[in-house]
């Protein structure tokens, strides 16, 4: 072996010379991936806009034609933005995410106290109403399943807003933006409510067509093609659909200045004339309205502030290796209700200057034929940070009472909640302000084995947890108190009739065990 000893110097000069050479190394390296980035997002970019031109020459009616046409471009828009995002690697900086600050989030307890009903005529609600139910076993659109006194989520919504109406004689009208998925049934559901006290307006949201994960093409090849290789984009796309229906400048001709936005499945989300009063009196363009999370709530949106702008973040977008830190209770102790006030005059301001740009969330799903498709979707909660003076309220969880299982729905069906108005309303009876926390097994997850398993709703006023797992079957007149737990793999059990479980282990040999 042969061992070579450099003067210092030129062992110096060596030694920096080879840490220029990596460095230039790893800069054009960096450089042609950059290129080829480029390079495919370029041809991804040419071949999606050749297919969507395809899709709209499948169309031969010219008004038909002319809108499809003006969605197709809102989708290529969405999909441009997303390759050049995955393109430049764009992330949030982590480091940069704080908890918001105390002037962005606004105690519900500090809203007024008092609120001048005549600003209810500058008012419309609207509710999200794109939602099939899929995960209940439903096939219609969600809103119309019956959820409290054989009254729907949307019977329930007319109820409320009527009597707004009729109590302080002004005229809130009710907004429903529908899906491709909904719009027929809502249609066809709405006609009841022809003699009501209120106006009612239906949009169609945005229909976009899913991509191939492999070749980051559309997957439908004409318009009419089936329901399965569309999806609505979100509920992100409202601002866009309010614009391109008309339905904004509608709104804006009435006299309307204020938008109540809610998912229609929130039970909670009732008109407050309080958020109302504040908004007109402090000039807020964009309020969320935001609660304190629990352990159920570790999914759900997070208002943060980045760089002093207040910003919606989704779980989507959080890096992998932050994801239990979002969870936590910590650093992000609220999340969005998707509950939001929106001014309309601000909102018409911004979509006909600078755009609405939301985050995008990509969402992986598998066809029924087995092709790995993206959705790229957005949230509407996300558009906070383009408008001025937006804040955050955070309201009491009564504000927030979705149904997303049968467990929910057990819930709200029980004694725990009676109706005025179309309104829930805590029984008064119950000695704790929290609700019990209900978990129903599998057997229970579709709407159908639910409405079979349970004879009549069970009576649970006094109960703190309910836990049942496997083939069980309640009878009428059945009382829970306490914590009770039915759990079963093997054989069926029948709650009799008028039976009280109080603090019970229920096993699957019909032993019971106390708590």
């Amino acid at each position: 072996m042969i061992l070579v000893i450099l003067p210092p110097l030129l062992s110096m000069v060596a030694i920096l010379a080879m840490g220029q050479f990596t460095d230039l190394f790893r800069s054009l390296r960096s450089i042609h991936k950059q290129h080829f980035k480029s390079a495919t997002t370029g041809v991804a970019t040419k071949n999606m806009r050749n297919e969507l031109n395809r899709l709209v020459n499948t169309v031969s009616d010219p008004e038909t034609r002319k809108a499809f046409d003006t969605e197709m471009q809102s989708f290529f828009y969405l999909f441009t933005r997303y390759l050049a995002e995955k393109a430049q690697s764009k992330e949030l900086d982590w480091d940069r995410i704080k908890s918001p600050a105390a002037d962005q989030i606004v105690p519900y307890d500090d809203l007024p106290k008092s609120a001048d009903p005549s600003i209810l005529n500058k008012l419309a609600v609207l509710k999200v109403n794109g939602g099939l139910g899929t995960s209940m076993g439903m096939t219609g659109a969600k809103s119309a399943l019956e959820v409290k006194d054989d009254m729907t989520f949307l019977d329930l919504t007319v109820r409320q807003i009527e009597h707004l109406n009729t109590t302080h004689r002004v005229d809130v009208p009710l907004i429903l933006m529908t899906s491709f998925n909904t719009h027929e049934d809502t249609l066809r559901i709405i006609k009841k409510y022809a003699n009501q006290q209120l106006r009612i307006t239906t949009f169609n949201q945005s229909r976009y067509p899913r991509i191939d994960k492999e070749t980051l093409l559309p997957l439908p090849h004409s318009a009419t093609d089936d329901k399965s290789k569309w999806y609505p984009p979100g509920h992100g796309d409202l601002y866009n659909a309010l614009m391109h229906s008309g339905v904004l400048d509608q709104l804006l001709a009435e006299g309307k200045e204020y938008l109540f936005v809610s998912n229609s499945d929130n039970l909670g989300a009732v008109v407050d004339q309080r958020i109302l009063q504040h908004m007109v009196d402090t000039g807020a363009e964009f309020i969320m309205e935001v609660t304190d999370k629990t352990k159920a709530d570790v999914k759900g949106g997070t208002l943060i502030d980045y760089d002093g702008t207040v910003q919606l973040l989704e779980i989507a977008q959080v890096p992998s290796e932050h994801t239990e830190e979002f969870k936590s209770v910590r650093k992000f102790k609220i999340f969005n209700t998707n509950n939001l006030w929106v001014n309309l005059k601000a909102l018409k301001r911004i979509m006909e200057n600078e755009g609405m740009e939301l985050e995008i969330i990509v969402n992986p799903k598998v066809t029924e034929d087995g092709v790995s498709v993206i959705q790229l979707e957005t949230a509407a909660g996300a558009a906070i940070r383009h408008f001025k003076n937006a804040k955050g309220i955070n309201v009491p969880r009564s504000r927030f009472l979705p149904v997303k299982s049968c467990s929910d729905l057990l819930l709200i069906k029980s004694d725990i909640y009676s109706l005025e108005h179309g309104q829930l309303v805590l029984n008064p009876n119950r000695m704790f302000g929290t609700t019990p926390v209900i978990k129903l097994g599998d057997h229970f997850k579709k709407i159908a084995q639910f409405q079979k398993r349970f004879k009549k709703i069970p009576k649970i006023i006094e109960l703190d947890h309910l836990t049942v797992t496997g083939d069980v079957y309640f009878g009428r007149n059945v009382t829970l108190r306490g914590t009770v737990i039915v759990a079963n793999e093997g054989q069926r059990i029948d709650i009799p009739d008028g039976c009280v479980l109080e603090n019970r282990l229920l096993s699957g040999n019909l032993t019971m065990t106390e708590l």
